[in-house]
């Protein structure tokens, strides 16, 4: 069975899982692969205008990622969305308990989506989540 559709569930703020999900994204979306990510919780921060793609790592293979210079996931996000199928949505509450406004947010974020929304477009869809 062909995977036509995914959606990425984003709360992490480590290096690593923001990396395997912007790489899972990218590759994905590319192919031919519907994707949908929803960012929340400690996710939302990195994707403010301006703000740092240097999020702690969870271990020596984060930091590997830096050294090796490997693209950032800030990149493979963004290349998702312009070379592929993607949508990136942030969770509205996240926005709102972070005190985040929505048009601070990088160009290739799409509109705030509450959880509801999110769930509603993942029917049918695997979900990942990092």
């Amino acid at each position: 069975m062909a995977v036509e559709r995914i959606c990425v569930v984003v709360v992490s703020g480590t290096r690593e899982r923001l990396q395997m999900a912007a790489m899972a994204a990218s590759v994905a979306a590319v192919s031919g692969i519907e994707v949908t990510i929803f960012l929340s919780m400690n996710a939302v921060p990195y994707f403010v205008k301006g703000a740092s793609a240097n999020p702690p790592s969870e271990g020596a293979f984060g930091d590997l990622i830096v050294t090796k210079k490997a693209p950032d996931f800030k990149t493979l996000f963004s290349q998702a969305v312009e070379l592929g199928d993607a949508k990136i949505l942030p969770c509205s509450m996240a926005l709102d308990i972070a005190g985040i406004e929505a048009d601070t947010l990088e160009s290739y974020v799409g509109e705030p989506t509450g959880l509801s929304g999110f769930l509603d477009a993942a029917r049918g869809a695997q979900v990942w989540t990092f």
